[in-house]
Order: structure tokens, then C-alpha cells, then sequence
């Protein structure tokens, strides 16, 4: 294990942490609030500290990833982040308790969106900038944004390590040679689909801040609301373009670079979009078709599924209606897209479209081996094989999968709630979804739980956000083992 680049890493993305704090100001400066940012200088302060002494311990370091040093490095990135970047919400007092204020930036930067808080209205727009910024630097990962900025050195290897192991999906490859302009090339696609989704809010009236923190959310399929009914009082033009663009964020962003490159063959055959697409297609005639008796008419319908489809599907978590009054067939198959989740590559949550379709094709080809033993066949995405270590490793995952789901749910049933509401909490959280069914519905939050419980959901969403196997790898003594 190279200690030294592990901690020297790290401290570099506090740095960055440390800078991208600074736009909150700004509107604190504008709504007069000089005790929020005070309590911003403060923990830029801190983390600036705490960055540059593990950069100064890890001064002499070899810059060389192996793929432990890459699995410890993203683990402990995201945990350092996550326990200075709530600093704020503590220090200026508007959440005083730290469990409380750990896991409402552990929900920002695994674009979860769940949240403790009672009245989202009352916290300052400095805050709730940070808090929604949190979705975007989350989405596509902080590491990524690290490895598309950050001047690459000549002796640096092993980048792609990091990038597996932060990027969401069974495998992860490079779109060019080097790692750095992949990286680039993602960051460029997302911060330009961002853009456009902030122009189609903008000329749908909608006010820039809140503009830029509900786009900050689509964008991230985060889902942090700046009200306290999410999307609700929004116009339906407003939540359409949310659909839409939810939609477009939970596809893999490897279809983008081929439609940019012209490859319309490629991306339109990918058989992990076509799955993705169908699913939300049926899911939406499905939710439409129960909802008919209880709206006005077909397109108010029609209107609310896609939306609620659409935020569930993508992981998003945005509400457009309080969909814990829909029926219970509704709320099953939002509950079973919840652990679906988007695409591989995207910046949604859960266990995405194409581990579905590796299972399916999987079962069928075992099927056919028990009928004839001595059949070779191997597994095909988009006419290529598939290595079986890829289907080992999603195998391992969803063993991982049920059984961290099933210990969090022992844990957090201690607390009195219900079933509904343990099992849709846990899904939410570990899936990165945001609302859950009951007491944790679209209008109601998770401040109820107690710290344990809400330790334990902290844990699940940053498990569910790095697809586990880098917080087990930090949790490994092999993997801290000098030898190793």
C-alpha cells in the first residue's frame, strides 16, 4: 500500500473542496448573511488545513496507482469530503447536531436527496446552494472532476484506477487513450447538458437561484428541493423539462461521446439504453393507466407517472405530487424502480439497467447448459462478449447487495416504523433515491429516525453511491497490508 499518494490525493480533492465552497458566498453576500459566511470562511479554513497537511505527508510520494491504493483513495476521499463538507451546517447553527448535518452532505454528494429537514425554506441560500451544489460535484463524481482539472503529471499512473473505482457500473473503460481526457471529455458533456437544462428552466420563468439548484439536481439526479413540496408549485412546463432532462442524465454518457463522434449506429443499438428506455416507457403507461380514476384527465396522468418515473427511475427523487397517497400498485412499481435504478455510467443510482440485463442473459444461458451440458456459450452486450470476471463481480455485487439491505433493515426497525417506511428508507437511501413511502414519503423526511439509524442510512448511501466494494476494500485489513 503507498500511503503517501493515498493521503496526498486526498488532500488534493479537500483543496478542491475547500475552492468550490467559495460561489456560497456570493449569495451570502447578496442576502446580507455575514454569520453563514463566517461559518464558510471557518470550514474552508479547516479544510484547507487538513488538505495541505496530508499533501505535505505525502510530499515524496511515488505517483503510481495500484488498484487497492484506487479503492482506498476514492473510499477516503468521499468520507474526508463528507465530514468537512457538512462543517458549515454546524458552524452556522442552522443544523446543530453533526449526525444530522453528516448525513444531509452525505445525501447531497451521493445525489441521494434525502434530508432531515423540517422546513427546507427557513435555511439560508448559501446553505441551500452548497447543499444542492453537493448533487452536481457527486453526479459525475469528485475524483473525475479532480482527474479533468488537475494538471497531469508525467510520472502519474494508474488513473484509471481511480476512475473505475469512483464510476458507477460493473466495468469501466476508457473512451480515449488517456485517462485525463476521458475524464475531460465526460466533464465537458455534463457541464454542457447543464447548461441547457438551466436555459429551459430560465425561460420557464423560473427565478436563477432557483434555477441553478433544481437544474444542480437534475443534473446530478440528486434531488434536493429548495421547498418544502419539492417540485410541486412548480409549472408543468418546469417539471416537464425536469422529466426530460432527468431522463437524459441516467443514460450512460458513453451514448453522448458516440453521438457526438457520429457513431448513431452504436448508440441507438445499446442494448442497456433500449432496456432503459422500455422500462421507463412501460412503468409510465402502467402508473398512467392506475392514476385515470383519480385525475382530472389522461395528460394530468400522463403528466405526474413520467414525472414520478422519471425522478425514481434516474434516482432524482423529485416530487411533482405526493405520490404516498397513490394506490398501492403504484407505489410497488415506483418501490421496484427504486432498485433498478439508471444506466452505468450516468449519475443515477441503484443497480443499474445493464446488471439487469447481465442477470437475464446470465439465467438464460444456465438454463440452456442444465439442457445441454455440453453446450459452449458465453454471454454478448451489443455483439460483444462478456468477460465471466465481469459476471463474477456482479454476482459478488448483489450478494453484497441483499445482505447490507437486510442488516440495515434489523438496524433501523428498532425505531418503531413501519414496515412500508423501513423498507422504502433503506431502499431510498442505499439506492440513492431521496423520498421514501409513509413516514418518509415526498413531503416528510427523515429527521424521525434516531442517530443510529440514521449512521447506518449514512453508510448505506455512501455504499450505494461508490457500488460498495471500495468502502469493503477500506474496510479490509489485506488492503492496508504494506506487502499487499
Amino acid at each position: 500500500m503507498n500511503f503517501r499518494i493515498v493521503g496526498r490525493t486526498v488532500g488534493r480533492v479537500l483543496l478542491l473542496e475547500a475552492l468550490l465552497m467559495a460561489p456560497s458566498l456570493i449569495w451570502c453576500a447578496i442576502d446580507g448573511e455575514g454569520d453563514v459566511a463566517v461559518s464558510f470562511l471557518l470550514s474552508m479554513g479547516i479544510i484547507l488545513l487538513v488538505g495541505l497537511a496530508l499533501i505535505l505527508l505525502g510530499k515524496r510520494s511515488k505517483e503510481s496507482f495500484q488498484t487497492q491504493e484506487g479503492f482506498i483513495t476514492v473510499a477516503l476521499c468521499w468520507i474526508f469530503m463528507s465530514m468537512l463538507g457538512c462543517l458549515p451546517f454546524v458552524i452556522s447553527g442552522q443544523i446543530p447536531s453533526y449526525i444530522d448535518a453528516l448525513f444531509e452532505i452525505v445525501s447531497g454528494f451521493t445525489t441521494t436527496g434525502s434530508s432531515i429537514l423540517t422546513n427546507v425554506e427557513a435555511m439560508s441560500r448559501g446553505l441551500l446552494y452548497w447543499r444542492s451544489f453537493s448533487h452536481w460535484l457527486g453526479g459525475m463524481g469528485i475524483l473525475v472532476f479532480a482527474l479533468a482539472v488537475v494538471p497531469n503529471s508525467k510520472r502519474t499512473g494508474g488513473r484509471l484506477h481511480l476512475l473505475r473505482a469512483e464510476s458507477p457500473g460493473p466495468s469501466v473503460d476508457k473512451l480515449t487513450p488517456r485517462v485525463q481526457h476521458t475524464a475531460m471529455i465526460l466533464y465537458s458533456i455534463y457541464l454542457g447538458l447543464t447548461i441547457i437544462c438551466i436555459l429551459f428552466l430560465l425561460a420557464g420563468g423560473m427565478p436563477l437561484f432557483d434555477t441553478l439548484c433544481t437544474a444542480f439536481g437534475t443534473a446530478g439526479t440528486g434531488g434536493f428541493g429548495i421547498k418544502n413540496d419539492s417540485m410541486a408549485s412548480y409549472s408543468p412546463y418546469l417539471q416537464n423539462v425536469c422529466t426530460v432532462f432527468m431522463l437524459m442524465f441516467g443514460v450512460n454518457f458513453t451514448i453522448y461521446y458516440l453521438l457526438l463522434m457520429r457513431q448513431f449506429r452504436s448508440a441507438f443499438r445499446d442494448e442497456e439504453l433500449r432496456c432503459y428506455l422500455l422500462i421507463f416507457a412501460v412503468a409510465t403507461a402502467a402508473i398512467t393507466w392506475d392514476l385515470m380514476p383519480r385525475m382530472d384527465s389522461l395528460g394530468e396522468s400522463l403528466h405526474h407517472a413520467a414525472f414520478q418515473v422519471s425522478s425514481i427511475m434516474t434516482t432524482t427523487g423529485f416530487a411533482s405530487t405526493d405520490f404516498n397517497l397513490w394506490s398501492p400498485f403504484s407505489k410497488m412499481v415506483l418501490l421496484m424502480l427504486m432498485i433498478l435504478g439508471a444506466c452505468a455510467g450516468s449519475t443515477g443510482g441503484g443497480i443499474k439497467s445493464i446488471r439487469l440485463v447481465l442477470v437475464v442473459k446470465d439465467m438464460a444461458r444456465n438454463l440452456r447448459r442444465i439442457l445441454r451440458p455440453n453446450r459452449v456459450e458465453l454471454v454478448h452486450i451489443n455483439g460483444k462478449p462478456v468477460d465471466d470476471s465481469v459476471l463474477r463481480g456482479v454476482n459478488a455485487y448483489f450478494g453484497a447487495y441483499w445482505i447490507i439491505l437486510g442488516l440495515s433493515l434489523l438496524i433501523v426497525s428498532m425505531d418503531g416504523f413501519s414496515v412500508e417506511t423501513n423498507f422504502s428508507a433503506v431502499f431510498s437511501c442505499f439506492n440513492n433515491i431521496g423520498p421514501g413511502l409513509d413516514a418518509v414519503g415526498p413531503m416528510s423526511n427523515f429527521s424521525g429516525y434516531s442517530n443510529l439509524s440514521k449512521l447506518v442510512l449514512t453508510a448505506d448511501m455512501l455504499l450505494g453511491r461508490l457500488e460498495i466494494f471500495p468502502i469493503f476494500a477500506l474496510l479490509s485489513r489485506h488492503s492496508w497490508s504494506r506487502r499487499s
